[in-house]
């Protein structure tokens, strides 16, 4: 059963801005936290393949990475089940394939390396120079 679907990659140029969605299932918008990370498979040799983004814990309180802080913005809408990632002042390092999650427990530092009670597909983000 899929529980968390990503949607809202693109193409977009340096300076741009995307708004990625994750629609979740009842249960698992119901987790303590949710979050976004990303990953860039061109890191995989340094072991820096999975870079958390941003979370956002049962009170609305978000943390960010410092890599996007001022430039992205996670948020919830409980009425939709709906975890959102507004990015803006795109860079082209920016681009990867970006994932949503939902676990009892999510930091900036854990979401490198842990798996997740919930896991969506990915969605794609490209910024080009």
């Amino acid at each position: 059963q899929v529980e968390l679907v990503e949607s809202g990659g693109g193409s977009v140029q340096a300076g741009g801005s995307l708004k990625l969605s994750c629609a979740a299932s009842p249960r698992a918008f119901r987790s303590d936290y949710m979050g976004w990370f990303r990953q860039h498979p061109e890191k995989e040799r340094e072991g820096k393949e999975r870079e958390a983004v941003a979370i956002i814990d049962n009170d609305d309180t978000p943390t960010y990475a410092d890599a996007v802080k001022g430039r992205f913005t996670i948020s919830k809408d409980n009425a939709k089940n709906t975890l959102y990632l507004q990015m803006t002042f795109l860079k082209p390092e920016d681009s990867a394939m970006y994932f949503c999650a939902a676990d009892p427990y999510l930091t900036i530092t854990n979401m490198a390396r842990k798996s997740f009670a919930y896991l969506g597909q990915g969605t794609q983000a490209t910024v080009s120079s």
